[in-house]
């Protein structure tokens, strides 16, 4: 399943209930003219197993370590900007991290051949998005990197890669 990485550009309070990200907006919080039913219903909820990565990008939102301490547990990265809104720090589990681990025992056992074919997919979508920023932007004729793009083989041992490359 694909993580969901979740932005917090405004003021927010994060905090945890049932195993969930409970999300909460001061300004709703604060307003008496509000109903409670109102503030009630503004509360949003996520599974944290849902969440890969959180980013903290204002200097008014509040976490609790009982929150943090279930994200890391969950193997969530969370990224902290500074004013300038650039990551400036990034927090991760200090336990080893199991999924992750397995996932670059099985990279490094793929086969040669199975290597070499994914090295080609990977070049062709490289060639192929370098002539459509080409032709969108500068209008230029990229039928020739089009071609390279159908022709490369396996392992790329004509390198058209280089050759998209210079033509871009």
């Amino acid at each position: 399943m694909i993580k969901r990485t979740l932005y917090f550009g405004n003021p927010v309070y994060l905090s945890l209930k049932n195993e969930q990200l409970v999300i909460q907006l001061p300004e709703v919080e604060k307003n008496d003219s509000l109903s409670e039913s109102f503030k009630r219903d503004a509360v949003k909820t996520i599974p944290i197993e849902d969440v890969g990565v959180i980013v903290l990008d204002n200097k008014r939102i509040t976490i609790t370590q009982g929150l943090l301490e279930k994200l890391l547990n969950f193997n969530v990265a969370v990224v902290s900007c500074d004013s300038s809104h650039l990551p400036i720090g990034l927090m991760l589990p200090m336990v080893g991290n199991h999924t992750q681990t397995e996932r670059y025992r099985k990279q490094i056992a793929v086969s040669l051949p199975l290597k070499k074919q994914l090295w080609q997919q990977t070049i062709q979508a490289k060639i192929l998005n370098q002539a459509k920023l080409l032709e969108s932007l500068h209008q230029c004729e990229v039928g020739n990197m089009r071609k390279w793009a159908t022709v490369v083989r396996s392992g790329d041992p004509d390198n058209y890669e280089a050759r998209a490359a210079v033509y871009y």
